[in-house]
């Protein structure tokens, strides 16, 4: 998402190069082009009008900083002006002074609230919070089984009925079971409809009425564009929601829901959907998303996918390796693991700032070859594993046959270790204790909703 509005904008600030200042002409020339782009990317046409005219009243005429380009110069109030239009920062839960705290998410059918019920369960339980998950949609047909598979694949506790027809009896039964039982938090799967009608928004009503929940999350699918908008509005005003979880932000949409659903309902976007593994929602910080969107990188998401994916421990117990060059076979398969768990490489480097976007669409990674590394690995023996140097020409060839693989695939991996074996110990020579010195903010204890 997002990589056709970020070339696009791109190529308009270009067009600023060789000028020195930012001027009336010039901007009128270069926002032409960002109007197009925001258009095309299929965002609201009242959001686009009034976004380009906040950007052409703070650029024009503003001399150009002796360290910026006039491009730069635009970029930094484009930037600021879209980080504005998603909200200007990140904005939490809120929690019942009194537990549990309900949690309503609504929305159509197909947008993804029961799997978004599951994927934030399963995040609050990292968090250190004791989750119950309520099947109140008595009409999709598997949407109580759903819930329930979702629940044994997180371990998390659901509350169903499949005999009882009445969602507000069933919300009045899980509050009782999570006041009986310490469930600090109640997340209430909804039922959604193909299209708005009274019926079910008068039920989301009572059942608002009934729970008096702390959020009603407005659950929408990013590549619905500016339906979901319009969908968002029309939920807002019948039920006040408190924010927005835009699902489905790892596809190909053009993301016309993200930069207006907030303008037009002026609520957050609180969460996204960027994947379909259950820990693949994150948080959603503006700022963030307006860098991604001008190629400037997500540097800090970066860092947190990182410390998700290290632990502490084993990243001190890795740099003692490393200093004592007693790293292995057995730590490499490791690394890769925990690349693996931090998601698609090519979303990871798109976080990075210099990136060039053109190389990341030709740029195909197969995830594949992370388990044919694997493999070749597991087909070794624990001293080879450890000493790297036993494994001669007779020990590849068995290697490559117990891995499925041939010898050149063995002489690459091996290449590879010695490689990254170099560069860690170099990393640790150079900037001292690297792997601890990532920030700690988000690391230690619950996160601040």
């Amino acid at each position: 998402m997002f990589d056709n509005l970020a070339d696009k904008l791109q190529s308009a600030f270009k067009t600023l190069r060789g000028h020195g200042k930012l001027s009336e002409q010039n901007i009128k020339v270069a926002l032409k082009d960002v109007r197009m782009a925001l258009l095309e990317a299929d965002v609201n046409f009242h959001v686009v009008k009034d976004f380009v005219e906040r950007v052409r009243i703070r650029a024009i005429g503003q001399e150009v900083l002796k360290s910026l380009t006039p491009g730069q110069q635009l970029i930094k109030v484009v930037n600021e002006e879209l980080t504005a239009l998603m909200g200007k920062e990140y904005v939490g839960l809120t929690f019942a002074e009194t537990a549990p705290t309900v949690l309503m998410l609504v929305g159509l059918q197909g947008s993804g609230k029961t799997t978004s019920v599951g994927k934030l369960s399963s995040m609050l339980s990292k968090e250190h919070h004791k989750p119950l998950m309520v099947a109140a949609d008595v009409y999709r047909p598997a949407a109580i089984t759903q819930l329930q598979v979702l629940g044994q694949q997180l371990g998390l506790d659901v509350y169903a009925d499949l005999e009882e027809k009445d969602p507000r009896k069933i919300c009045q039964m899980a509050h009782q079971k999570a006041k009986a039982e310490g469930f600090d938090v109640m997340l209430v799967d909804t039922a959604g409809r193909l299209h708005i009608d009274q019926t079910l928004m008068q039920e989301l009503r009572d059942l608002k009425a009934q729970l008096a929940p702390k959020e009603v999350l407005f659950v929408a699918d990013a590549m619905t564009g500016q339906d979901a908008v319009t969908v968002a509005d029309q939920f807002n005003k019948d039920l006040d929601i408190t924010g927005v979880i835009l699902t489905k932000m790892d596809g190909d949409a053009r993301g016309g829901a993200a930069l207006s659903i907030k303008a037009v309902t002026n609520r957050p976007i609180k969460f996204v959907g960027v994947g379909e593994k259950l820990d693949q929602l994150e948080r959603f910080h503006p700022e963030r998303m307006a860098s991604r969107i001008l190629g400037m990188g997500d540097v800090l998401s970066f860092i947190e996918k990182v410390e998700k994916a290290m632990d502490e421990k084993k990243a001190e117990e890795l740099e003692r390796k490393i200093r004592e060059q007693s790293f292995s076979l057995d730590d490499f398969r490791e690394q890769l693991r925990q690349v693996r768990q931090m998601g698609p490489i090519d979303q990871l480097l798109g976080m990075l700032p210099g990136v060039n976007r053109a190389a990341l669409k030709d740029l195909q990674v197969d995830e594949k070859q992370f388990a044919r590394l694997e493999a070749m690995i597991n087909s070794m023996t624990p001293q080879e594993r450890f000493d790297a140097r036993l494994i001669n020409s007779k020990r590849k060839q068995r290697i490559a046959k117990g891995s499925g693989t041939d010898i050149r695939d063995v002489n690459n991996l091996l290449r590879q270790f010695d490689q990254a074996r170099k560069l860690m110990k170099k990393l640790t020579e150079s900037g001292g204790k690297r792997f601890r010195h990532l920030p700690k903010r988000f690391s230690r204890g619950k996160r601040p909703f």
